[in-house]
């Protein structure tokens, strides 16, 4: 199926050349930090987790929203995501890919990956993650590309497919959920080290991947002869809402259990984001810019009108999608460094090469994600065709 990316139009050219083009562009700067070091980025002593981490974080979460498709579909028999649940496999698909890859270039060394498989240690985190992330992608490539294969022969998915899908339901909330783990087991990061890390993690993955996914479909509606179905999208719609709901929430917590109990350690986190620490303010206007965003989405979300309107619902879409983004792929990881727990302030900004990579590693994924679309919508016009 794989000869159906292999035809197109212009645009659709010109969009993998200008993917090509971004990831080139990062491998050189890639290859530049693998022979210098990570001493190219802007991470130090006191800040050794920066962007890469922070993205790697937001991605887990896009990747494990595909079961917001999966569960409703195939075990509540909600046939109106039939035509877009293989798009959300394959939004995980991509995702994950780009998660593994902002493992591979944080290492600095990637031969470092091996030690995880040469010498497993069962009683760290770490070694989970990396149990249930390639797992993860292992399932979403077989059930989808299974999946899709049979609708491209007419003919219903192989028996042998559905106990994967059951299987892929707690497996993604499992890649979320360690991943939470990794940040809320540090016991000197006051910062991380809470309890609601993991529902903060799940809810704030229920609504950035779906709003992602909604922005796809409309896209697709209005450039393709694919089309999700209105209802379909209003229901990922509604979905979004109650998630960005709970999200925000859930940080509200935080920041009460913070500011009520006068814990100079845990304050000192939220105080820099929000009004900056002793004259640093590096990560202020990232955090308000936050503020705003989420702001807009939930107006816009909650009120049925703005919600059922075609031109302001990607509006809110994109509003959750980037909130969300500032604040698991910036502010999480790099607050939790400032201050550190000896209470001095290194700030972090990335470097051009660190930014290079980061955009090479997210035009990786958007190639990926291209080609799995392109043979997703193909079939499915091709099935529409024979019909």
């Amino acid at each position: 199926m794989l000869e159906k990316a292999l035809t197109g139009n212009r645009s659709y050219f010109g969009w993998i050349a200008f993917l090509l083009i971004l990831l080139g562009i990062g491998f050189q700067f890639y290859l530049r930090q693998l022979s210098y070091g990570l001493g190219i980025t802007g991470m130090s002593r006191d800040i050794s987790w920066g962007i890469y981490i922070g993205q790697f974080t937001f991605l887990v979460g896009v990747a494990a929203s595909a079961v917001m498709l999966v569960l409703p579909y195939y075990l509540h028999n909600y046939k109106i995501f039939g035509k877009i649940t293989i798009l959300g496999e394959f939004l995980a698909v991509a995702s994950v890919t780009m998660c593994l890859s902002f493992i591979i270039v944080d290492l600095g060394q990637p031969s470092r990956a091996f030690n995880v498989l040469l010498y497993p240690t069962p009683n760290s985190v770490l070694f989970w993650d990396m149990v249930v992330l390639n797992g993860y992608l292992i399932l979403n490539i077989i059930i989808g590309w299974t999946i899709l294969g049979a609708e491209r022969k007419g003919a219903p998915p192989p028996k042998w497919v559905k106990p994967l899908i059951y299987l892929s339901i707690p497996w993604a909330v499992s890649i979320h959920t360690v991943t939470a783990f990794l940040y809320s087991g540090l016991p000197g990061r006051g910062f991380w080290l809470t309890a609601i890390m993991a529902p903060r993690f799940l809810g704030s993955a229920f609504a950035s991947g779906p709003s992602l996914l909604i922005l796809f479909c409309l896209f697709l509606r209005k450039y393709t002869k694919f089309d999700a179905g209105w209802e379909a999208i209003q229901t990922l719609a509604k979905i979004v809402t109650y998630a960005m709901i709970i999200s925000v929430f859930f940080v509200l917590c935080e920041l009460f259990t913070v500011y009520y109990s006068q814990i100079p350690e845990h304050m000192y986190h939220f105080t820099y984001l929000f009004v900056g620490l002793h004259g640093h303010t590096g990560l202020m206007p990232w955090m308000w810019i936050c503020v705003v965003l989420a702001l807009v989405a939930l107006v816009l979300l909650i009120n049925p009108k703005t919600r059922n309107n075609e031109t302001t619902l990607p509006i809110a879409c994109a509003a959750v999608f980037f909130a969300l983004w500032i604040e698991k792929g910036i502010t999480l990881v790099i607050t939790g460094y400032i201050p550190s727990p000896l209470e001095t302030i290194t700030e972090y900004s990335p470097t051009v090469p660190e930014m290079g990579i980061t955009l090479g590693v997210w035009a990786l994924g958007f190639l990926i994600l291209t080609i799995l679309y392109k043979v997703a919508i193909t079939v499915k016009e091709d099935e529409a065709a024979d019909a």
